[in-house]
């Protein structure tokens, strides 16, 4: 690009970023209210950026937690929140130099809206660990119009197409929002451990992280044991895709299986005895969190030392690797196990969700907002 049209360029997104109009949401105006309907400023599209109609938009727990204030240690919630980072919907407008995406297409958001684009993280396709500090779907700030981002229970989004991921037209649309971050959170470190066929996989928890890895554990083509506290769930286990399911708090039936894991993905954010699992790992396994416990959890070192097992932890993944896990849904016809419901039922969906009573995701179907 000459000189000129690259000052063009740059006067087109400064004049863009003073434009906005009004998106209709569904916000929290405080840590104790119910989410309501209203509206915001987002902004006019910039060259690069993509405004697309929202169609589907999943409900995370963190959704819950972060209208509810609860992760202030890591971060704190600013009012008005809109939250929901599992986006679905069609381009409606693209900038003039967007070159990924053009009117009609289907596209999707995720956790991440930008980042600073020139660490090491971001250099490797690892935005999520931006040493800068990426810029989160919501709650986060907004370095285009200040203030925090606001989140998909929104009629519509505007965000960088480099931000911005495609989303097959095989697929169920509404099945498709929680990969964007049930989904990744458990594809990522199932490919980061490089689980393959012939390896024996646990999953901890059959919820709406769960449920995933069972799914993606089977399809990688590992031998997959799912660990649940409930016996109600064998049967749900088994249709996903495991091929054995262990009663937790049974410790001769945990006991069974000492010392035989390659790799186990833990997706439990209730408190629980990780020394139990560890137990369970081979000489060199890995077991890897993906759930957050809200306390310290007590590790016997010496679970990890004697077979030189390791403890880690994974958060979502980057836009490519992102990309990767939903053109894998669509090359193996994997979506989420959802519930859908309409905008209107959300505060009714955080009451089910606290006692986990959903199978396996809530999807807002966003047409109730228009």
């Amino acid at each position: 690009m000459n000189e000129k049209a690259s000052t063009a360029l740059l006067d087109e997104t400064q004049s863009n970023i003073k434009k906005t109009y009004s998106a209709k949401v569904y916000s929290a105006q405080s840590a104790s209210s119910a989410l309501t309907p209203g509206s915001i400023r987002r902004r006019e599209p910039r060259p690069q950026d993509v405004q697309i109609e929202i169609l589907y938009c999943g409900v995370c727990h963190s959704d819950l937690h972060t209208v509810r204030n609860e992760w202030e240690v890591v971060m704190t919630t600013t009012y008005p929140c809109v939250p929901g980072h599992e986006i679905v919907g069609r381009v409606v407008k693209a900038g003039s130099a967007v070159r990924k995406f053009k009117e009609g297409d289907l596209a999707a958001v995720g956790c991440l809206v930008d980042s600073c684009r020139v660490c090491a993280s971001c250099r490797a396709g690892e935005e999520q660990f931006c040493e800068n500090g990426p810029t989160f779907t919501y709650n986060s700030e907004d370095k285009q119009l200040g203030g925090v981002t606001y989140g998909g229970y929104s009629d519509s989004v505007v965000v960088d197409e480099a931000f911005a991921l495609k989303v097959s037209k095989d697929l169920d649309l509404a099945g498709t929002a929680p990969l964007l971050c049930a989904g990744i959170t458990t594809y990522s470190p199932l490919r980061h451990w490089k689980v393959s066929k012939g390896q024996k996989v646990g999953i901890v928890g059959l919820g709406g992280l769960g449920h995933m890895g069972v799914k993606f554990a089977n399809a990688f083509g590992a031998h997959v044991v799912l660990f649940t506290t409930s016996p109600k769930k064998t049967e749900d286990a088994l249709r996903l895709g495991a091929h054995e399911v262990v009663i937790s708090k049974n410790d001769a039936e945990m006991q069974k299986h000492a010392a035989s894991f390659d790799f186990i993905l833990d997706t439990v954010s209730a408190e629980h005895d990780l020394n139990a699992y560890i137990a369970l790992l081979k000489r060199d396994g890995t077991m890897t969190l993906v759930g957050a416990p809200p306390t310290p959890t007590p590790v016997l070192g010496f679970g990890l030392l004697f077979k030189r097992r390791q403890l880690a932890g994974s958060l979502i993944g980057g836009i490519r690797e992102t990309q990767e896990m939903l053109d894998f849904c669509a090359e193996h016809g994997i979506t989420s196990d959802i519930e859908l419901i309409r905008i209107e039922q959300i505060n009714e969906a955080y009451a089910r969700l606290l006692k986990s009573d959903v199978k396996y995701r809530f999807v807002i179907d966003m047409a109730s907002l228009k």
